[in-house]
């Protein structure tokens, strides 16, 4: 009994001096490791102190500094500070016109990955912020801070009409209507255009062009407000109502000349015998008169028509004839 008692008290002293042991060992470690840590941290700061920088690669030393109290990287060829390396070195594309990005719909290329994002977004329609007041969409978060001015200031007028606008190039822009000022001219024909928006979409015309998709009937169209009045045709609405006789239409144009009824108007006049029209449509269809042109051909006698409207009836009269005989 007393040797195992012995035996015991030696495995118990033995496995306690172990444990202090290990206790001692790891206390060691951990206070070489915050050595170390610290030895590195008064190496990095002595370096910056320097202007050496030890996150500086080589071949980036030649164009930038580093601000030895903020920790910034500056870019010496302009002058723009970042706080990591990581957006030092996607800015310093900007100047060594490397783009590593490169889009696959259009194959355009970017420096930046955040600019490859929101080009993307040209092609997927994506618009992810949307405005709280009004609940209208915008690919980029610029864009949506530019259109809430809309809804809470608007500090630019104009001296000619007090018109009043949230931002000083929706006002020059504006200002053209005064001027006349037509800055953007089509390559093609020669048209000019106060708004390089109203240009890119007349280019359209030229390319034959046609981003905007009906989904009922597959039909598209090379404006996107052209798209949203053609779907008002399946959706059965007609907003613009004539005031005289509440006969309603699903788009502003059609009002405007349906309108022409009750003021009497007629702008179209023919130059050959000064016949007046309410519709340019009517007009040109009166002109063929004159010019004796006939574009309307029957396939089954290929007699000929100025109208199509004279047509359908030549074509009614030929079934008449051939039921009777």
């Amino acid at each position: 009994p007393q040797i195992e008692e012995e035996d015991r008290s030696h495995v118990q002293d033995m496995s306690e001096s172990q444990c202090d042991s290990d206790v001692k060992k790891k206390s060691e470690k951990t206070t070489l490791v915050e050595k170390r840590k610290q030895s590195t941290k008064e190496k990095r700061v002595s370096h910056l102190k320097s202007g050496k920088g030890t996150r500086t690669p080589p071949n980036m030393s030649s164009h930038m500094k580093t601000k030895s109290d903020e920790g910034l990287y500056v870019c010496e060829e302009c002058g723009k500070s970042c706080g990591s390396y990581l957006k030092f070195r996607t800015h310093m594309r900007t100047h060594t016109g490397k783009k590593h990005f490169r889009c696959k719909k259009c194959d355009k290329h970017f420096s930046d990955r955040s600019h490859f994002k929101r080009h993307m977004r040209t092609h997927t329609r994506e618009k992810p912020f949307t405005c709280k007041e009004c609940d209208k969409s915008f690919s980029q978060i610029s864009h949506l801070k530019r259109h809430v001015t809309t809804h809470t200031r608007k500090p630019f007028t104009c001296k000619e009409c007090d018109r009043n606008f949230c931002q000083i190039s929706n006002l020059k822009r504006h200002m053209r209507i005064h001027t006349g000022e037509k800055a953007f001219t089509c390559k093609e024909c020669d048209r000019s255009f106060s708004r390089i928006s109203s240009l890119k979409t007349h280019m359209r015309i030229h390319t034959g062009e046609k981003p905007f998709t009906c989904k009922e009937l597959d039909r598209s169209f090379s404006r996107i407000s052209s798209l949203k009045t053609h779907m008002r045709i399946h959706k059965g609405e007609k907003a613009f109502t004539c005031k005289e006789c509440d006969r309603s239409f699903s788009r502003i144009s059609s009002l405007k000349r349906h309108m022409k009824i009750h003021t009497g108007e007629k702008p179209f006049t023919c130059k050959e015998c000064d016949r007046r029209f309410t519709q340019i449509s009517s007009l040109k269809r009166h002109m063929k008169i004159h010019t004796g042109e006939k574009p309307f051909t029957c396939k089954e006698c290929d007699s000929r028509f100025n109208r199509k409207s004279n047509l359908k009836t030549h074509k009614r009269s030929l079934i008449g004839l051939w039921i009777i005989t």
